[in-house]
């Protein structure tokens, strides 16, 4: 069995800390030990050798910057003040991308077409290689790098495949922490998706936005990392979540929602004076059965886990340690009564299922 997870910042990570997804877990851990990473971004949780060992074949991995009313500290250099500063920084990443495939082909391609999903996991299936390549689908996050619908050919020419409108708030869509609704931009960004194909994706929308959007949008859609709102009725910003309204429209469009593998988006209230320990795996699982039981069914979950997306090793469930521990919410999802293909499906079937209809033919 294969892993497929659905949102993992790595080019943010490499730019604003110097982190290396070549090596493994153990070895950053220890190089960034003492230094400012671990400090904003807690004890990594991804490297090469784990997504290997895990068997997680693939990744969305994505293109992240954030504006700079959020900047956090001089730390946080990831960060524009203008569209131009977007459209630069979102870039940036993008050539971080393919200098990671060309620098390292042996260890991670781009998927961006049908053909490279079926070579890419025929290597997975097969038995002739020991150390399979990791296979990267680019997901741009917040719209703001794109400074006109009309460019957005571009990005797609380039091997974006996934475009959420909203981080924060955008020209495009309300966010998180600055709700709204689809602006005039938006829809005309949506227009343009469509006819290129792109998959969108409507996390950190905020409800109204996710509402017009599955309603208004032709294409394939997901929310690539978000959880259920009502097991988080405290949650200081709701519209981060999805409500189980969004839920049922999102499966009626055959989309699929990737459940984050944060403590505080997994226990309602949860801190960290509490310790990992207060969150196990149970709760992922309780989280995934949430959204089958909302849709009826098991073909409209997978994981997104957001893994070094602003937090590390101290602030996920109790009995993970890395990426490569993936695979043991399969095993609480079989306690729970999951048979072995609705197992599968979860923990990859559901997010290939996506990528078979909606990439391009190549």
């Amino acid at each position: 069995m294969i892993i497929v997870d659905a949102h993992e910042d790595l080019a943010w990570n490499a730019l604003t800390f110097g982190r290396d997804y070549t090596l493994s877990v153990v070895e950053t851990r220890s190089r960034e030990s003492g230094k400012e990473a671990p400090k904003h971004n807690g004890h990594t949780l991804l490297g090469w050798p784990e997504w290997v060992r895990g068997r997680v074949a693939l990744v969305f991995a994505t293109l992240f910057v954030a504006p700079s009313r959020k900047k956090e500290g001089a730390w946080d250099t990831q960060c524009y003040e203008d569209v131009e500063g977007a459209h630069r920084l979102y870039q940036a990443s993008l050539d971080y991308y393919l200098r990671l495939e060309g620098e390292h082909p042996d260890k991670f391609r781009r998927i961006c077409t049908q053909t490279d999903l079926k070579q890419h996991l025929g290597e997975w299936e097969g038995e002739q290689l020991d150390e399979p390549k990791v296979g990267l689908v680019i997901l741009m996050e917040g719209a703001d790098g794109v400074r006109n619908p009309m460019e957005l050919p571009e990005w797609f020419d380039a091997g974006v495949r996934i475009l959420g409108p909203a981080w924060s708030g955008t020209r495009y869509a309300g966010g998180t922490g600055e709700p709204g609704p689809l602006t005039d931009d938006g829809r005309a960004l949506l227009e343009v998706m469509a006819e290129l194909g792109m998959i969108l994706d409507v996390s950190h929308m905020a409800e109204e936005g996710v509402l017009e959007a599955v309603d208004r949008y032709d294409g394939a859609l997901i929310a690539s990392h978000s959880n259920p709102l009502a097991r988080l009725p405290h949650s200081a910003k709701p519209e981060r979540h999805l409500s189980d309204r969004s839920i049922a429209m999102i499966a009626e469009r055959g989309g699929v929602i990737g459940v984050v593998l944060a403590n505080y988006f997994l226990k309602d209230g949860w801190t960290t004076s509490e310790g990992r320990q207060a969150v196990t795996l149970d709760e992922v699982a309780a989280h995934i059965d949430h959204i089958c039981q909302v849709v009826g069914d098991v073909e409209h979950v997978g994981l997104g886990s957001d893994f070094d997306g602003g937090f590390g090793l101290d602030k996920i469930p109790l009995g993970l340690d890395s990426v490569a521990d993936l695979r043991l919410i399969g095993d609480k999802l079989s306690a729970r009564g999951y048979r072995p293909w609705e197992v599968e499906s979860v923990l990859a079937g559901n997010w290939l299922s996506v990528l078979r209809r909606a990439l391009p033919e190549g």
